[in-house]
């Protein structure tokens, strides 16, 4: 036995990018084979509910047309196929192919009982927004009061802080919360 026997195999490139992908959730894909990778992993990003991180996740995407994807599901727009990706972004579909393997295109019908619809805090009704879960008819005047006093709530956080909202209460709220 000699004494490269007992020593630990070093980690080639594959397995290095293998532990990045699985461990990193904000990697960006770097190549093709990087891709590929990621899609034998299962790693896969859901075109309708993707956040501007995970479009960044892929190589050759700028943070403008992260920022346009998104805003264009959150306004209600679904994506089909790539082809739809492509027209929103003014590319040829073939410039995107490679982004394939990993992307996927679920379909959300907003009229289903499970569909989470979100409200804009800054331009709801006092009578909209007492429909959001964890809103009562206190909560929403206060909302539009401060609104109304102080400007247009910046985020989340901004709203949590001005209205002194516990943290159940945030958790609750920030899946059916929007701030544009």
């Amino acid at each position: 036995m000699g004494w490269g026997d007992w020593l630990p195999a070093r980690a080639t490139p594959e397995t290095q990018t293998r532990a990045k992908l699985l461990n990193d959730p904000y990697y960006r894909l770097q190549s093709m084979a990087e891709i590929q990778l990621a899609a034998t992993l299962g790693i896969s990003i859901d075109a309708n509910l993707a956040g501007v991180d995970d479009w960044l996740r892929l190589p050759g995407l700028s943070i403008h047309q992260a920022r346009s994807l998104v805003g264009l599901t959150q306004s209600g727009v679904q994506f089909h196929c790539l082809d739809d990706i492509a027209a929103a972004l003014g590319l040829p579909v073939q410039r995107l192919k490679p982004l394939e393997p990993v992307l996927r295109f679920c379909y959300y019908d907003p009229t289903s009982p499970i569909a989470i619809s979100t409200l804009n805090v800054n331009t709801a009704s006092v009578e909209a927004l007492t429909r959001v879960p964890g809103v009562d008819l206190f909560l929403a005047r206060a909302i539009a009061q401060h609104r109304q006093r102080s400007g247009a709530y910046r985020n989340l956080a901004d709203l949590q802080q001005r209205l002194a909202l516990p943290p159940a209460l945030t958790a609750e709220l920030m899946h059916y919360l929007k701030f544009s």
